[in-house]
């Protein structure tokens, strides 16, 4: 478990599924997550990815909870991990709304990072995000993240072509914001 002011980072548990389902299902949430056409998850869906968690030793996914009410309102994790050249790609949703705007995915993604840097030593971690997806952004570049790139017009969402960011932070980078002054 890694804990941070507002959250602390945890395994999957069974009992996450019924609300990862409902968070998943959401069509604000979903539209921010996937390129693909947002079909509805099946029960069958979220509990085929939960018994597959300990399959991929690549990925490392977390439920985010609070730490006050002790809630599941989300995950993040590294989706893709390239040992070679010590980059990972990363991704992250608060799926309760209410949670929305009040820093719990900063620190969520404060968590991670450090994890990433300090637990896994990797050099480079990058994520996509959507244009559109402006509260996800801002926690972003709250958390030093930089904007490498645009893919434009990349993603169909509700009619229209939007861009897709490309974002990273290196290993130098975190441990200079953490050097006291």
């Amino acid at each position: 478990m890694y804990t941070g002011e507002k959250v602390r980072l945890r395994e999957y548990r069974r009992e996450d599924i019924p609300a990862a389902l409902q968070y998943l299902n959401d069509p604000e949430v979903k539209s921010c997550l996937a390129p693909g056409i947002p079909y509805l998850y099946t029960l069958e869906n979220e509990t085929k990815w939960y018994e597959e968690l300990s399959a991929n030793k690549d990925t490392y996914s977390f439920a985010i909870e609070t730490i006050e009410e002790g809630k599941y309102i989300g995950g993040c994790g590294v989706g893709e991990v390239d040992w070679k050249n010590s980059v990972v790609v990363i991704g992250i949703f608060i799926g309760d709304k209410s949670y929305w705007n009040k820093g719990y995915g900063t620190d969520a993604m404060q968590i991670l990072v450090r994890f990433i840097f300090e637990q896994m030593n990797i050099h480079k971690i990058r994520l996509n995000v959507y244009a559109f997806n402006e509260r996800a952004i801002r926690c972003y570049e709250k958390c030093s993240f930089k904007k490498e790139g645009t893919l434009r017009q990349e993603i169909f969402r509700d009619g229209k072509y939007h861009d897709q960011y490309i974002m990273s932070i290196l290993k130098e980078e975190y441990f200079m914001l953490k050097k006291p002054n």
